[in-house]
């Protein structure tokens, strides 16, 4: 029992300085971050002032920038847990995978360390998204309490897609590869969702896929938490939007369970090439 407590305790400690080489980095390399928290403010401005008359609010019962902002949330912090798979196929290309191995330090530190630092890049846009949100006209109508809520499922969905951002990261080896691989998947995904409209406004096929898609739940689980829905809107169809939290949170121990363990076993291969 000690030494599994010192393996344990060893683990986290290299964790932790794995973490903290991380988001040296962000402080060292500000333009990650400058496009980083770009791309979020302009989806907000574009489909807010763009694209927002055209598109409407179709029977949601909230002003369109109110039901824009959760889905850029969701969107933003999909397509930020890339730079998970990316950091790591970078590091492996530049042989600073090579350098962790010589040193004595648990193997899972690196992959824990790298998912655990992109939280800190998911807040800081969280944030800047939440203030140009605020400039555009989105209100949270809840309590405080609530809305701290609907932030920490959106970043624990992110943490667990930077799981899988960082398996597709360990197998690709190439961070360029890894951009274009994630972006074939993560755009439809993000798209044929309650992101941006209104699950009813899509075709049959693509409406159930929308419906179940873990994607809308996380959106709408935030747009609950921030009270930027209408009590009058009809309830939706499906259990995953009903209970948006709950069905969330499944998703997030289920991709957990899965990639977490076979994240690591990816890094040991990789590292011993």
């Amino acid at each position: 029992m000690p030494d599994s407590r010192n393996a344990l305790a060893e683990a986290v400690g290299d964790a932790t300085v794995i973490t903290r080489r991380n988001l040296r980095k962000i402080v060292r390399v500000p333009d990650l971050l400058v496009f980083t928290t770009l791309s979020p403010i302009m989806f907000v401005l574009l489909f807010a002032y763009v694209f927002g008359n055209a598109i409407g609010t179709q029977g949601t019962g909230v002003d369109y920038k109110e039901f824009l902002v959760a889905g850029v949330f969701a969107q933003t912090v999909v397509f930020g847990a890339t730079f998970t798979g990316y950091s790591l196929a970078e590091d492996l290309q530049k042989g600073i995978i090579d350098r962790f191995r010589s040193l004595p330090m648990s193997p899972s530190s690196v992959v824990v360390g790298r998912t655990v630092s992109d939280i800190g890049i998911n807040v800081i846009s969280l944030v800047v998204m939440a203030l140009t949100g605020l400039l555009v006209g989105w209100r949270i109508r809840t309590s405080v309490l609530e809305a701290l809520g609907g932030f920490l499922v959106l970043l624990a969905f992110a943490f667990a897609i930077s799981w899988i951002m960082a398996a597709v990261g360990l197998v690709v080896r190439t961070p360029e590869v890894v951009n274009n691989a994630s972006f074939m998947v993560i755009f439809p995904l993000t798209f044929i969702a309650n992101t941006f409209v209104a699950i009813d406004s899509l075709p049959g096929p693509l409406a159930t896929f929308a419906n179940w898609n873990p994607v809308s739940s996380v959106t709408q689980a935030a747009r609950e938490l921030f009270g930027n829905t209408h009590p009058s809107a009809p309830p939706p169809d499906v259990w995953a939007l009903q209970h948006p939290v709950a069905y969330t949170l499944l998703w997030v121990v289920l991709i957990l369970l899965v990639f977490v363990p076979l994240s690591i076993r990816l890094y040991r291969h990789a590292a011993s090439r």
